[in-house]
C-alpha cells in the first residue's frame, strides 16, 4: 500500500512539475507578449502615424476548381484614417458597432466595436475588427460574382457601386447600392444591419440584356495577418465553419499554411469564416444554390488566410430577375447573441463559432450558471464565488462521505501505526494485515482523493469559461482585480506596488495566488502529516509549486480556487468534529515550529 502510495504521489508531483514548466516557459511568455501587444496596438491606434506607401499588387484568387473568383488590392503602409479616406464609402452606425462600407467592391472592411476596448482604460481605443486591404491587418468581408461570356461585367473587387438615397447605414436605414454592366445586367444590393452584428446582404439580379445570363454568387472572408501571439490547446483562433456531411471545420493558421487549401464537400446550409478569442467575421450563404466552401493560405503576391465560397451556376432568362440573399456577423462572440442568431435566424450551429470544446456538456452549463449568477448579483466575482458554492452543495453526499472516510482512517491512526511497528520486517503481512483493517472498519484508503478529483472538471471547466467567453473579458471584482480573466497584477517581490521597478512576469506572485497557496497549504495541513519522507515532502512543497503556477492563471480561476479550499476546510472541520475524530490542523501547524529531535547516534 504505502509503494502504491508513493507512485501515486510521485505521478501527482511529476504531473504538477510538467504543468509548471509548460506555465513558466510557454504560457507567460506568451501572456507577456499578448500584454505588449495590446500596448503597441493602443499606440497604434492613439497616434495614427502617417507612413510612406509601398507599391501595391492586385491579385488574383483561385476558386473551387474550374472557376475563378477574382482578387484582392495589395498592401501599403499607410495609417487607418488614409486607407479609409482613399476610398468613397458609406457609413455604418448601430448601438453596437460604427464604420463604413467600401464602395470600391462593396465589401465591409471598417468595423469597430463600440462596446469594447483594448484595455480596461476607459479611455483606451475600441476595438477594430475589420480594416481595408490597403493595410498589412487587412481583414473583410466581400460578395460578388463571377460571370461568363453571357453576363458582361460583373460586381466584383474593382466595382464602384452607386449609392441610391440614405447614405447612412443604421438599423432603422438600409443601404441601397446599384450597378449595371454593359450588356444591361443590373445588380440592385440592398445591405440592412440590426441592432447588433448581422448584416443582411439582399442582391436582386434583373436581366435586360435580351439573352440568358449565367453566373455564380461568391462570398469570402479575407485576412493578411494572423493573430501576433499563438493560440492555445483551448482555444480555436482561424478558419472555422459548419457545412456538408463534414459538419464543423477549424483550422488553424499553421494548418493551413501546411495544406495550403481544405476543401470540403458541397453544402446547401451552413456558414464559414475566421474567429479570434473574442471576435469573428462569418458568412451565411443562402442556401438557395449548392455552394462550395473553402478554406486556403493563398501566396499569389500577398500571402493571406481566406475562407469562401461558390455557388453553383445562376442562370437569369431575359427580363426576369433573381434574388440571393447573405448574411455576414462581424462582431464579438457574446454567447446569448450567437445562440439567438442560431434560433432565429436558423444557422445551422451557428453556436459552435464559440469554442466550448469537447466538455461542452460541463462548459455551458457552467457558463450559464455564473451568468445567472451575475444578472442576480452584478458581479461576475461574486457570481464565481455562488457558483463554487453551487457545486459544493452539488457534490455534497459524495464529499460528505469522503471527509467521514477520512475521519475514520485519523481515528485508526494508532492501529496503523501498530501493524507497522510489528511487521516491520515483512511488508507482505503489513499489507495484508492493513487491508483486512480497512476492511473492518469499512474505511476506504484513497476516498479522501475524491474532493480534489471532483475539483479538476470543474476547475478546467471554469478555466474554459473565462478564457474564451468574452462576458468574462475585462469583467471586475473589487479593489485592483479589474480584469477577471487576467492574472493578478500584484507580485509580493515588489510589494505589490509599492516598490518602483516592474517584476518579471514569472515572479507576479500577486494577493489572490498566495491566498489560494495560503488555503491550500491549511488544508492538507486538516489531516495527519504523512509517515513517508517522499510523501511528506510533496504534500509541504504542493502548495508552493501550485502559488507559482496559478500566478499567471486568470484572476477568477485563483479566486475560485481560494473560496473552493476555504468551503473545504469547513466543510471537513465540521465533519471531523461530528464523527468524533481529531482535526490535525492546529497541531501540525505547531509542530512546524517544533525543534526536531536529532537522530540517535
Amino acid at each position: 500500500m504505502m509503494q502504491n502510495n508513493r507512485n501515486f504521489f510521485i505521478t501527482i508531483a511529476l504531473s504538477v512539475l510538467i504543468l509548471t514548466l509548460w506555465q513558466v516557459f510557454y504560457m507567460n511568455p506568451r501572456i507577456e507578449k499578448e500584454r505588449e501587444q495590446a500596448r503597441i496596438e493602443a499606440e497604434r491606434v492613439e497616434q495614427q502615424n502617417p507612413g510612406q506607401q509601398a507599391p501595391g499588387q492586385t491579385t488574383t484568387t483561385p476558386a473551387a476548381p474550374g472557376t475563378t473568383v477574382p482578387g484582392t488590392d495589395g498592401a501599403t503602409v499607410e495609417s487607418r484614417q488614409q486607407a479609409l479616406a482613399g476610398s468613397q464609402r458609406v457609413a455604418i452606425d448601430t448601438p453596437s458597432i460604427s464604420g463604413s462600407i467600401n464602395l470600391k467592391g462593396a465589401r465591409i472592411d471598417d468595423v469597430k466595436l463600440k462596446a469594447y476596448r483594448l484595455t480596461v482604460e476607459k479611455d483606451s481605443p475600441n476595438i477594430e475588427l475589420l480594416n481595408p486591404s490597403s493595410l498589412p491587418n487587412g481583414f473583410y468581408a466581400e460578395i460578388g460574382y463571377v460571370g461568363g461570356a453571357d453576363s458582361g461585367a460583373v460586381p466584383g473587387p474593382d466595382t464602384v457601386w452607386t449609392v441610391e438615397g440614405t447614405p447612412t447605414l443604421t438599423p432603422a436605414t438600409p443601404v441601397v447600392l446599384t450597378y449595371t454592366n454593359d450588356k444591361g445586367v443590373t445588380f440592385n444590393r440592398q445591405i440592412s444591419v440590426d441592432q447588433n452584428y448581422i448584416f443582411t446582404v439582399t442582391d436582386t439580379v434583373t436581366n435586360g440584356s435580351g439573352g440568358p445570363v449565367s453566373l455564380n454568387n461568391y462570398g469570402r472572408v479575407t485576412r493578411f495577418d494572423k493573430p501576433t501571439h499563438a493560440s492555445i490547446y483551448v482555444l480555436h483562433e482561424g478558419l472555422i465553419g459548419v457545412t456538408g456531411e463534414e459538419g464543423l471545420q477549424e483550422i488553424k493558421y499553421a494548418t493551413i499554411e501546411d495544406d495550403k487549401a481544405v476543401v470540403p464537400g458541397k453544402s446547401t446550409d451552413g456558414w464559414l469564416g475566421i474567429t479570434d478569442k473574442y471576435w469573428a467575421l462569418a458568412l451565411v450563404p443562402s442556401g438557395k444554390q449548392p455552394f462550395q466552401p473553402r478554406f486556403s493560405y493563398l501566396e499569389d503576391g500577398r500571402t493571406r488566410y481566406q475562407s469562401d465560397f461558390l455557388t453553383d451556376t445562376i442562370t437569369v432568362a431575359p427580363g426576369a430577375s433573381d434574388t440571393i440573399e447573405t448574411l455576414v456577423f462581424a462582431g464579438a462572440k457574446e454567447v446569448a447573441k450567437v445562440q439567438a442568431y442560431e434560433s432565429d435566424r436558423q444557422i445551422r450551429q451557428f453556436d459552435l463559432l464559440i469554442d466550448w470544446g469537447w466538455f461542452y456538456f460541463i462548459t455551458k452549463p457552467m457558463f450559464h450558471l455564473i451568468d445567472w449568477f451575475y444578472k442576480l448579483l452584478g458581479n461576475f466575482g461574486l457570481a464565481i464565488l455562488a457558483t463554487t458554492v453551487a457545486v459544493k452543495l452539488v457534490f455534497f453526499p459524495l464529499a460528505n462521505k469522503s471527509y467521514k472516510s477520512m475521519a475514520n482512517m485519523k481515528m485508526v491512526q494508532p492501529k496503523l501505526l501498530e501493524i507497522r511497528e510489528k511487521y516491520a520486517d515483512d511488508k507482505m503481512k503489513q499489507q495484508q494485515a492493513m487491508m483486512e483493517l480497512y476492511k473492518t472498519e469499512k474505511i476506504n484508503p484513497i476516498a479522501g482523493c475524491w474532493p480534489v478529483l471532483l475539483q479538476i472538471p470543474v476547475f478546467f471547466a471554469l478555466y474554459k469559461v473565462l478564457y474564451v467567453t468574452i462576458e468574462m473579458r475585462h469583467a471586475p471584482f473589487f479593489g485592483w482585480i479589474q480584469d477577471l480573466a487576467a492574472p493578478d497584477p500584484t507580485s509580493i517581490f515588489n510589494l505589490f506596488g509599492l516598490l518602483p521597478f516592474m517584476v518579471p512576469q514569472y515572479l507576479h506572485i500577486g494577493v489572490w495566488p498566495l491566498i489560494m497557496g495560503v488555503t491550500m497549504f491549511l488544508q492538507m495541513r486538516m489531516n495527519p502529516t504523512p509517515p513517508d519522507p517522499t510523501q511528506a515532502m510533496i504534500f509541504n512543497w504542493m502548495p508552493v509549486i501550485f502559488t507559482f503556477m496559478l500566478a499567471s492563471f486568470p484572476a477568477g480561476l485563483v479566486i475560485y480556487w481560494a473560496w473552493n479550499n476555504t468551503l473545504s476546510i469547513i466543510q471537513q472541520g465540521v465533519i471531523m468534529k461530528r464523527q468524533g475524530a481529531k482535526i490535525e490542523l492546529w497541531d501540525n501547524l505547531a509542530g512546524l515550529f517544533k525543534r526536531k529531535p536529532k537522530p540517535a547516534e
